[in-house]
């Protein structure tokens, strides 16, 4: 991607929240701000966990749609979730 697009994706994250954590139970979601990472809570309204970090390597995650680390590779959940995919496969 192109300077544009880069410095897009940071002013978004500056405004909405610097890291995504996601419920793997029911997918919802929500961003985050490294200082108020302790206000994520652990489990979700639905009852499921909470994951903010990678379980391997404690990296957080900058898209919701993650199902592998980007550091680590480590799978971090199933690809599909309630019978839909969660990230489109990549064009060859």
């Amino acid at each position: 991607m192109g300077k544009a697009a880069d410095w897009l994706r940071e002013e978004r994250r500056n405004v909405l929240g610097h890291w995504t954590a996601f419920c793997l139970d029911c997918g919802a979601a929500r961003r985050w701000f490294e200082d108020f990472e302790d206000e994520v809570p652990e489990t979700c309204s639905c009852g499921g966990r909470i994951l903010r970090r990678c379980p391997e390597c404690e990296a957080p995650f900058m898209s919701t749609f993650a199902v592998d680390c980007e550091e680590c590779g480590a799978k971090l959940r199933e690809p599909e979730l309630l019978g839909m995919r969660i990230r489109r496969e990549a064009k060859r």
